[in-house]
């Protein structure tokens, strides 16, 4: 597995996939390999990212379902046949790779297969040293323990008391699968430092960063501009303090 899995991770709406953008403009041309999963189905970190999968994660595991159901591969046959699938899926910029994970599953239950799609995931990740995840909304990736270890989980939220809970919700459960898990709380879209105070202190999460309403994000969203080549702004550089928090 790589030597840090970080996810991004918060209540709808919140800015997760602006957070994940941003630490992919930072890790981005880094001498580490970086591996990027947008693991919610709406597709944004691919369009924040300006990133385009031949492939998801989705359509390897309809394409495995297949097989499954018409009985023409064994396990091993499946497996090195979605080792193949996976790498082709991915796409790459320099030392950035990108995987989407795609639309929700199918109704019925591939619980096997399911499992062998996640090891062989597993096996892609040992090409890499930093995997960040942009997360669905809610706790039902966690829950799910569809990411089964953990080093660092993001917590993105903004200054309501439900976008709050969320996240508390988000880290308890967490703790629960991964040992170790550290949380980083990033409260996102304030008008000042004194705002940001207010907020932390309504929690006993570890408050790392707050990031500013920027004009510079609204403008790459609205415009459907690649955040990789954002100029300094005032969120990149709010973004500094997560950055020294994680260590990267």
């Amino acid at each position: 597995m790589a030597e840090r899995v970080i996810a991004v991770c918060g209540k709808g709406g919140v800015g997760k996939t602006t957070i994940s953008a941003l630490l992919g403009r930072h890790l981005a041309g880094k001498s580490q390999k970086v591996l990027l999963v947008d693991a919610d189905h709406a597709g944004g970190l691919s369009m924040a990212l300006n990133f385009a999968s031949k492939r998801t994660i989705d359509d390897l595991r309809r394409r495995a379902i297949t097989a499954a159901r018409e009985g023409g591969a064994d396990r091993t046959e499946l497996a090195l046949s979605l080792d193949f699938l996976l790498a082709e899926a991915l796409a790459e910029k320099g030392n950035l790779a990108f995987l989407a994970i795609g639309r929700p599953e199918d109704p019925g239950c591939f619980c096997s297969v399911n499992r062998l799609l996640r090891d062989a995931i597993e096996l892609l990740a040992d090409s890499f040293d930093i995997i960040v995840i942009d997360a669905e909304a809610g706790i039902e990736q966690v829950n799910r323990q569809v990411m089964r270890r953990l080093d660092d989980l993001v917590l993105v939220s903004d200054s309501s008391m439900k976008s709050l809970r969320v996240a508390e919700s988000i880290f308890e459960l967490a703790g629960t699968i991964s040992d170790g898990v550290r949380a980083h709380l990033v409260i996102n879209r304030l008008r000042s430092a004194a705002e940001f105070q207010e907020t932390a202190a309504k929690t006993d999460l570890p408050a790392v960063a707050f990031i500013p309403d920027d004009e510079t994000i609204r403008r790459y969203d609205a415009d459907m501009l690649t955040f990789l080549d954002m100029p300094n702004c005032l969120a990149t550089k709010s973004l500094a303090s997560l950055i020294s928090a994680l260590d990267l």
